[in-house]
């Protein structure tokens, strides 16, 4: 990539904390829990994702699906408004299930408008789990997110999705009837599928290099040794896997800020997938 400076272009952004023309949010809104990351403060909010209308307790994200966008909106407002300088309008970056595609990204969206945000990015979950693992992404990676309602197995080739799977089964599951081995299983299969499909031999690279594990469910040892049996390939858990995809998010976040485009007005919204 080459660019030309302009003798009245706008002066770049620096990076945060020292910035102080903008703030920043990374936002992971799960069905489980909300988790954001505040520029020059870190993980600030690591909350359950509810609301109180006044007529109890509402979740407006369910299976990995907002059906509450006022309420969602509401429960940004409560938890961030007050975190940020005031007259300031953030860079927001949004995590999202790979799967969730056009739906979902209007739908956070709308709800993320509430912070008067100077611009809004989408990004996969999977890639921002790969950034705060530090991979090579030069290679193909195998990235499976174990969330507590729903399960991604994700194939990236230089960083891009190259395949999916998921299924509606996490670790809010587990019960008498749902049992870690059904959610290995399902991972089992998902991977089994993406091999028989793949006419290539990415899907059997990355498998051979290992699986990149995050999500809550990676801190279930019961989860994660019916995974290690049954995959017969290396199995790699994220530091801190719970918090993995908001502190990838962040760091795109402000790779994105730093970039010389940042010196002018950016578009509505900017999916980098």
């Amino acid at each position: 990539m080459t660019g030309t400076s302009h003798p009245h272009a706008a002066a770049p952004h620096r990076p945060w904390p020292m910035c102080r023309r903008c703030c920043g949010i990374a936002l992971d809104m799960g069905s489980a829990r909300t988790r954001a990351w505040i520029a020059g403060k870190g993980v600030v909010v690591d909350v359950p994702t509810v609301t109180f209308p006044g007529t109890g307790a509402v979740y407006p994200i369910q299976r990995g699906t907002i059906i509450d966008i006022p309420g969602c909106a509401r429960m940004l407002e409560r938890l961030l408004r007050h975190r940020l300088p005031r007259f300031t309008r953030p860079m927001v970056i949004v995590t999202a299930a790979v799967l969730d595609g056009v739906a979902y990204r209007t739908q956070a969206r709308a709800a993320v408008d509430v912070l008067r945000p100077y611009s809004v990015l989408t990004v996969p979950s999977a890639r921002a789990i790969a950034m705060a693992a530090g991979a090579d992404l030069s290679r193909p990676l195998m990235v499976v997110d174990i969330g507590a309602h729903l399960t991604e197995v994700v194939l990236l080739v230089d960083g891009a999705i190259t395949d999916a799977r998921r299924t509606a089964l996490g670790t809010s599951d587990l019960d008498e009837t749902t049992t870690p081995e059904q959610i290995a299983e399902a991972v089992t299969s998902m991977l089994t599928a993406m091999l028989r499909q793949d006419r290539t031999s990415l899907t059997v690279d990355a498998l051979h290099r290992g699986v990149l594990l995050a999500g809550g469910g990676a801190l279930r040892p019961e989860i994660t040794c019916h995974l290690t049996d049954r995959l017969h390939t290396p199995l790699r858990v994220v530091p801190a896997p719970h918090t993995a995809a908001v502190r990838g998010a962040a760091k795109l976040l402000q790779a994105a800020h730093t970039h010389p485009s940042a010196s002018d007005p950016l578009p509505p919204t900017v999916r980098p997938h």
